[in-house]
């Protein structure tokens, strides 16, 4: 994994003791070896249910580094693993936004039903700060782009962003209510190493297995904003060293976005293929697919952030992993 060096990160937290849900996932293990550099005590909480053992091979040789194997639907072992912790990051969820209509209880229990077990076991353990990953898909089908944090009140498209919006809300009315403080980040899609679902994922098992030729969900058109892993990073951290509300809330992304069809391009570049494209059809890939997702992210570029990598270096970088990884895709198959 390519991780900044100290003298090219942003001013960040003190050290200290973190407690990381979803501490395998792709953002979780890669925040999890960020704060571990940089000096904290992490314990991390997984089930493995999309999480990979080997994204915590680094994690594990790490003397402050614990992990906890549990499910986070059961509060009791919840609550004893955070005990002892000062902030907590709550990546954990489940991301499968495309197949949400098909098991519309799994947004409600691994996204909702989790996030309100996080914040009772953070009750019973006096912790009073976290750190949330939302998704830019609570926005549903926006009319202002680029999308403020302030924009209309939306229609939710999608189980997934309905469920994160649930989250949030349960959050907020626990700062309200509890004194406790968030920092709350509505994320485009995230690419980089660890990536192990999504477009770029799908595209490239694809033409792993047949190079020829590529089938894409949709038109092509669909125009997309996407987010380096490392510059994500970044974001959060700085987030909570520089910014006090009781309730933080921030887009994160890059200051651009590419249709679907320039991002195909650049993956078949990258492999040296020249496939043909079958589309098809329609203006989004599935229900409760946005056709475009646009950040503004004004908000948390005025506390000095700005993302190093555009979406092009990402995406390719993105391929370059999964190439060299080739058992991420085997174990996802």
């Amino acid at each position: 994994m390519i991780e900044p060096s100290a003298s090219e990160r942003p001013n960040e937290l003190t050290a200290t003791r973190a407690f990381v849900t979803g501490c395998a996932g792709f953002i979780g293990s890669s925040l999890t070896d960020r704060l571990l550099a940089n000096g904290w005590t992490v314990v991390g909480i997984d089930d493995f249910s999309t999480g990979q053992r080997r994204f915590l091979d680094k994690a594990a040789q790490n003397p402050n580094f614990r992990l906890v194997e549990a499910d986070l639907l059961n509060s009791s072992a919840l609550e004893a693993a955070m005990r002892g912790a000062d902030f907590v990051f709550h990546l954990a969820a489940n991301a499968d936004v495309r197949q949400g209509l098909a098991h519309p209880r799994k947004d409600l229990e691994q996204n909702t039903i989790v996030t309100h077990n996080v914040l009772e076991s953070m009750r019973a353990n006096g912790i009073r700060k976290i750190a949330f990953a939302s998704t830019g898909s609570i926005y549903g089908d926006a009319e202002v782009f680029p999308t403020p944090e302030a924009a209309p009140f939306p229609v939710q498209t999608s189980l997934y962003g309905a469920s994160k919006l649930a989250c949030e809300g349960l959050i907020s009315a626990y700062c309200e209510g509890f004194g406790l403080q968030s920092w709350i980040f509505r994320f485009v899609s995230i690419l980089g190493e660890r990536y192990s679902h999504g477009h770029v994922f799908d595209f490239y098992r694809q033409l792993r297995s047949h190079p020829a030729f590529l089938e894409v969900l949709g038109d092509g058109r669909q125009r997309k904003s996407y987010l380096y892993v490392q510059d994500c990073l970044d974001a959060i951290l700085l987030a909570m060293a520089r910014a006090n509300a009781r309730v933080n809330l921030f887009n994160l992304g890059v200051d651009s976005y590419c249709e679907l069809s320039e991002s195909i391009a650049w993956i078949s570049a990258e492999l040296g293929l020249d496939p043909r494209i079958v589309y098809t059809g329609g203006d989004r890939g599935w229900v409760g697919d946005s056709p475009f997702i646009f950040l503004d992210t004004t908000r948390i570029r005025t506390l000095g952030w700005r993302p190093k990598l555009g979406i092009d270096t990402g995406i390719r970088r993105t391929v370059a992993f999964l190439r060299d990884n080739a058992w991420l895709l085997d174990s996802r198959s």
